[in-house]
């Protein structure tokens, strides 16, 4: 299970949970301005290009010996033909706007759970993220020193009774 606690500019704090990376995922992005895709997403230069030319008929059909794409899809794509020519058609690019900037694609890889702490980050305020109820626990009694001292009591309480709720703690009261 992957807790978080969010602590934003005004108002209270909120912890919330997730079951596992893919639920994380849809729930950052339920709540972010982008979609799922911006936040984080693998594909190819091949894939855009099919993408943008509704197909892969359109794009790859008409290209002459030796060439990938044909002159008039250059001309009507250059960025696209430019990212294939420099990484290869097929090689996986990735996308992670919080974390690269809005539209990049690099080659290097992005984990997908550095671009969703990335998003939420983005909100502003402080986001502390658990992988796991050890380090949830962990951080419920003092290990993370975001959440420690008095000032983030709240903090504190709200991972408290969601750890409670979800049964990984139990209520001594």
């Amino acid at each position: 299970m992957i807790h978080v606690v969010e602590l934003p500019q005004q108002g209270d704090p909120r912890a919330w949970f997730a079951y596992d990376d893919d639920d994380f995922a849809r729930k950052v992005a339920a709540t972010d301005a982008l979609q799922a895709w911006e936040i984080h997403d693998a594909l190819t230069a091949r894939d855009l290009l099919e993408s943008a030319c509704d197909g892969p008929e359109g794009a790859f059909a008409n290209a002459g010996p030796g060439a990938p794409v044909d002159v008039a899809t250059r001309e009507r794509f250059p960025a696209i033909c430019a990212l294939g020519d420099a990484h290869g058609w097929d090689t996986p690019l990735y996308r992670a706007d919080h974390l690269l900037g809005r539209g990049v694609l690099r080659a290097e890889p992005v984990a997908e759970r550095d671009a969703l702490s990335a998003a939420l980050a983005a909100r502003g305020g402080l986001s502390c993220v658990y992988w796991n109820d050890r380090d949830a626990i962990g951080a419920f009694e003092g290990a993370d020193p975001r959440l420690a001292g008095k000032e983030r009591w709240w903090a504190r309480r709200a991972l408290y009774e969601q750890l409670v709720e979800l049964e990984v703690l139990a209520d001594d009261n």
